[in-house]
């Protein structure tokens, strides 16, 4: 079978009621991004980014995937699919997608402040206090501001062996995920989704702009490539 890379950001899980990491304003639930998503605000105001943290862990329950994560996980059928996603929520695993690489971190994972390595599934409120089992505070596994993105090497690999490639929800704007594209095979068909692309057709020579929503989008993308 072929193999589909999808690209995915933001835009994807905003119609499940996820909120983009940035709005119009440039404030993120009411915060600046810098408080809530750097090692700067982490050093500053611990309490603050482990509140912020916890509220978005707690609605994450109240949501369900929709019909882009749904339609993403049926072209498993007929496709080897890996999803490459900025998103830290897990509507994509629950809609069925069995290959996910989060380069940002995931929200239900929580790491050590000391040691890297240790990572912990974790789905109640994280505090402070709650240290790992070196006796370090732990911390929500998210890639903040000023911080490598450990998996980035990983999305490059599997990028570069993508014989369809899926861009949907993300603006290509955030570095170094927008870098992904240019790691691709030479003429691969490349679709790209947003309500209002920003992308440069002339750059790819076998690039479909397809300027709809993330379900609508999709939804037509995963019908023209299993029929």
């Amino acid at each position: 079978m072929k193999n589909i890379v999808v690209l995915s950001g933001a835009g994807v899980s905003a119609e499940s009621g996820i909120k983009t990491f940035r709005d119009a304003d440039g404030l993120w639930e009411g915060h600046n991004v810098m408080e809530v998503a750097s090692t700067i605000g982490w050093e500053q105001n611990k309490k603050v980014v482990l509140d912020f943290y916890n509220k978005r862990r707690k609605q994450l329950f109240t949501v369900l995937p929709n019909e882009a994560h749904k339609a993403l996980a049926k072209l498993q059928n007929n496709y080897n699919v890996t999803i490459i996603t900025q998103n830290v929520d897990d509507l994509h695993e629950r809609a069925g997608s069995k290959h996910v690489l989060h380069l940002h971190g995931e929200l239900l994972k929580v790491r050590s402040t000391k040691n890297p390595n240790l990572i912990y599934k974790w789905e109640k409120d994280l505090n402070m206090g709650d240290f790992c089992e070196e006796n370090s505070q732990l911390r929500p596994h998210i890639v903040w501001f000023g911080e490598t993105v450990p998996l980035f090497e990983n999305a490059i690999k599997l990028t570069s062996k993508a014989d369809i490639l899926i861009i949907v929800g993300t603006s290509m704007q955030v570095y170094p995920a927008a870098n992904l594209i240019n790691y691709t095979k030479n003429n691969i068909p490349i679709y790209f989704i947003d309500p209002k692309p920003n992308i440069q057709k002339n750059y790819f020579s076998n690039l479909t702009v397809i300027a709809k929503k993330a379900s609508v989008g999709v939804t037509k993308v995963v019908s023209l490539l299993i029929a």
